[in-house]
């Protein structure tokens, strides 16, 4: 097996894959599209962060990866549907850096509160400003979380822990923990809140949802965090908010269009703002979080490519299944239509095999099967099912 590494994962998701004998290539930084295209066929795994893009010119050029692995926790600069149509599995790390997050927006409340990053810069210029005005404890104020999904939920657990009162908004119904409040509309936690922190996906739904009139509901004096998605605020809006003192403060780390390596200029509408506390998208980018998602990631990879397991897969039907030595086993990813299965068994009956175990999931447009055989695979009945025209992809396992 070949697996290729991008972006600088973490090397214990390279040391996984070597261990399991896999063939590893790394490269530091991102691909482009043109690059990905002639780099990828060969290889049958591929692992990114967030500044590679897989589009469905990338997917129809690379026929030999069987599985993404997503090193972070978005999956939006993958095309999932190509993805699926070319039946490669998508994997992703939705857990590892939850706390790494979750400590940066507690130290972002504390920072903005007390002008922190103002008289950090004051102070490299030589400028001694002791001053309590406009500086405030975080004990008793209010807390809005948009988004109580595994990172709301743990901003909200220690924020109580400091004092804080919380309340949140989600358009999921979700059980509180602690003593946090659900309110009915994103306008109620806006204008009750002192500090908001945005924690939603990359939706349609989400794109802009904060602007100029929600801005204007929030409390005068109030603050703004968002460590989730660059699109998520228009931050013209969020400039005149800024400069007309409308809020007090805001820290981002995600914006609309990030470079896809380090550059020396980056800019922004909010470079040089007061109480602006500016980072680039380094929310989960923690020593831990890192190895953790390193390994999270690889490990469920290695369980796809050994055991044919989609457990965890975001583009994919579900089949969890163990794998045992005593048996060869294949997988067919096929579209969901009638009589697949009946076809698929004629094939195998023909050439004499003899099914110990079959295990199938399908969703609207996909089936996924997973087939123990008591006899090897051969490349011949491979063939036979893949040219089938329901076949999307057919694979030896193990």
């Amino acid at each position: 097996m070949k697996v290729l590494l991008l972006e600088n994962i973490h090397p214990i998701a390279r040391d996984l894959f070597l261990k399991e004998g896999f063939h590893v290539d790394t490269l530091k930084g991102a691909l482009t599209e043109d690059e990905l295209i002639q780099k990828l066929p060969g290889y049958d795994v591929l692992g990114i962060r967030s500044k590679t893009f897989l589009t469905p010119k990338v997917f129809e050029a690379a026929k030999s990866v069987t599985s993404v692995g997503c090193f972070c926790v978005g999956t939006n600069q993958v095309d999932l549907q190509a993805a699926r149509k070319s039946g490669t599995v998508v994997f992703n790390a939705p857990f590892s850096n939850t706390r790494s997050v979750a400590e940066m927006v507690i130290s972002e409340i504390v920072m903005l509160s007390r002008k922190i990053g103002t008289r950090n810069n004051e102070m490299h210029q030589g400028i001694w400003n002791k001053s309590s005005a406009q500086c405030y404890e975080v004990r008793g104020k209010t807390l809005g979380i948009i988004g109580y999904g595994n990172i709301g939920t743990q901003v909200s657990m220690l924020a109580e822990a400091m004092g804080m009162r919380v309340v949140f908004y989600d358009v999921v119904s979700k059980l509180p923990l602690g003593n946090a409040k659900p309110l009915s509309t994103l306008e109620e936690v806006l204008s009750t809140a002192d500090f908001v922190t945005l924690h939603v996906p990359a939706l349609d739904s989400t794109k802009n949802m904060i602007g100029e009139a929600e801005l204007k509901v929030m409390k005068p004096g109030s603050y703004l965090i968002n460590n989730a998605r660059g699109d998520i605020v228009v931050l013209s809006a969020l400039e005149e908010a800024i400069k007309s003192k409308h809020l007090a403060g805001c820290a981002l780390d995600v914006y609309p269009e990030e470079p896809e390596n380090n550059i020396p200029n980056f800019p922004s509408p909010m470079k040089g703002l007061e109480n602006v506390i500016l980072t680039p998208h380094i929310g989960g980018a923690t020593e831990e979080a890192q190895v953790n998602i390193g390994r999270e990631v690889a490990s469920t990879l290695i369980r796809f490519m050994n055991s044919g397991s989609t457990l965890h897969a975001v583009n994919f039907p579900k089949v969890d299944i163990q794998y045992s030595r005593e048996f060869t086993r294949l997988s067919n990813v096929h579209l969901n239509v009638k009589g697949v299965l009946k076809d698929i068994n004629r094939i195998l009956s023909e050439y004499g095999a003899n099914i110990q175990s079959q295990s199938l999931h399908t969703d609207s447009e996909l089936g996924y099967l997973v087939v123990d055989l008591n006899q090897p695979v051969t490349d011949d009945l491979i063939n036979s099912i893949q040219s089938l025209k329901t076949s999307v992809r057919t694979r030896r396992i193990g």
